[in-house]
């Protein structure tokens, strides 16, 4: 905690953004410095937090032109949410730092990095019970939820930090975890970097400024990843994980099972058959990061097995909302991208119905269109700009089109076209390929939207 104070005392900063992340930094500061002053910038015209408002010691740059002016400051805490891409002036890099920044730089030798487009909370959610299971002192922050700021009070030089770390935390920071897990790279938040270069290069973040005695853990399947670690020479360890294919080091996993392997040989074997809390075969990848990250903390096999049988999927990820009128719901609100939601028609084998579409980041849809046109999905309810933009590059391709569609924004409509359409022993999936944005919040109001839609309508079917 002292590094992280010494950054900041006695400079003139600015907290750029204030969602969760913005206010934790703010308490951070006031904990131990109450009348430094500070000032906050938001696009936010309004600040209704009642704790502000009597601090003399702050002043606020709100609205449209909240971010002109940086380079008066001596230090320039950016949230996640923030993008650069837009201004038009020269910032000074040195002056550039965030929560992630800080933390990592104060504690990298206990953290464990976990980034992807897709996985990251569910690994770092499994490394974490794994290691709680095992009776660690275990601590898990970051993208999942929790600011860093807010844990530090609860570190020891014995704490393990479990960091699920977003692209967007990555793209300014200049320091490495211990451990760093990279689990896969597709199209994403093209919105807030200005190519998908920039974003491949923030995610190769996590392990640039790693040291020798650092580990990287990472998808060796994933082709966006093997270019970035063959254009990058990197000296420190690393420990690959694939599918059906052995390796001479790291892990592989083949059927329904996980082999590690060290110096060709194999040295631990994991039978994943029965882990019904994890379901499809994508999660193979974020049981391998989490096996091997476990055994470098030298958590024995039988510890690691308990943890993988006791852990919880998280929510909105193929999460099973119910059973009625013989047709089961499933919530993967999750899914923003079309690699997710191909995972999840996978997995599930019998959807007959999909809600697709919402804010649109521009990204490719093209394969998904190809996997649906061959697939047995029949009802399709496209929403928001992205549903609209799938349906006419669908109609436009000439393949194969849905029996049944509806293209709405109203959910209370989408979720009874699923109930009308839907056969019975038939699935029906909330995997939309698209972010929230056009009219929620986030992946979770949207995801708790739709279930609660789907338990009203289903039990007023029940009952009538």
């Amino acid at each position: 905690m002292n590094t992280i104070r010494k950054k900041l005392e006695d400079k003139k900063i600015v907290i750029l953004g204030f969602g969760k992340e913005g206010l934790s930094t703010y308490k951070f500061i006031r904990a131990y410095q109450p009348e430094l002053p500070l000032v906050i910038a938001d696009q936010n015209g309004k600040m209704t937090i009642e704790e502000l408002q009597s601090d003399v010691n702050l002043s606020f740059v709100l609205g449209d032109k909240y971010d002109e002016n940086l380079n008066d400051f001596d230090l320039i805490l950016k949230s996640p949410g923030v993008s650069l891409a837009n201004i038009d002036y020269f910032i000074d890099r040195k002056k550039l730092t965030s929560q992630t920044s800080l933390f990592v730089e104060a504690y990298r030798d206990q953290v464990i990095g976990i980034t992807g487009t897709k996985g990251k909370s569910t690994t770092a959610s499994l490394i974490y019970h794994i290691l709680k299971e095992a009776g660690r002192d275990v601590k898990l922050a970051g993208n999942i939820g929790v600011p860093f700021f807010d844990i530090v009070d609860e570190i020891t030089p014995e704490t393990i930090i479990v960091a699920e770390l977003s692209a967007h935390q990555l793209e300014f920071i200049d320091n490495s975890p211990h451990i760093a897990i990279l689990l896969n790279i597709f199209q994403e938040h093209l919105d807030h970097f200005t190519t998908f270069n920039d974003y491949q290069l923030a995610k190769l973040n996590i392990t640039n400024y790693q040291k020798k005695e650092d580990y990287l853990i990472y998808n060796q399947d994933d082709l966006y990843i093997g270019n970035l670690l063959r254009a990058n020479l990197f000296e420190h360890n690393t420990m690959p994980f694939r599918r059906n294919m052995m390796l001479d080091t790291g892990a592989y996993s083949y059927d329904s099972h996980v082999f590690l392997m060290e110096n060709k040989e194999k040295i631990d074997d994991y039978e994943l058959g029965a882990l019904h809390n994890l379901p499809g075969k994508h999660n193979y990848y974020n049981v391998m990061a989490a096996i091997l990250v476990a055994r470098l903390q030298e958590v024995d096999h039988k510890h690691i097995v308990t943890g993988l049988n006791s852990f919880q999927n998280l929510e909105h990820r193929i999460e099973y909302v119910g059973i009625f009128n013989e047709i089961k719901f499933y919530n993967d609100s999750i899914s923003t991208i079309p690699e997710t939601t191909i995972a999840a028609v996978n997995t599930l084998r019998k959807v007959q119905t999909l809600i697709l579409g919402g804010f649109d980041r521009g990204i490719d849809y093209q394969t998904l269109i190809d996997f649906l046109a061959k697939s047995e999905v029949k009802n399709i309810a496209f929403t928001g700009p992205a549903g609209k933009r799938i349906f006419d590059e669908w109609q436009n391709s000439k393949e194969n089109f849905p029996e049944n569609y509806l293209i709405s924004d109203d959910y209370h409509k989408i979720v009874n076209f699923a109930f009308e359409k839907t056969s019975p022993y038939k699935i029906c999936v909330l995997s939309p390929a698209a972010a929230s944005y056009d009219q929620f919040e986030n992946f979770e109001a949207r995801g708790r939207c739709f279930k609660d839609l789907v338990l009203k309508i289903g039990n007023n079917n029940n009952k009538s």
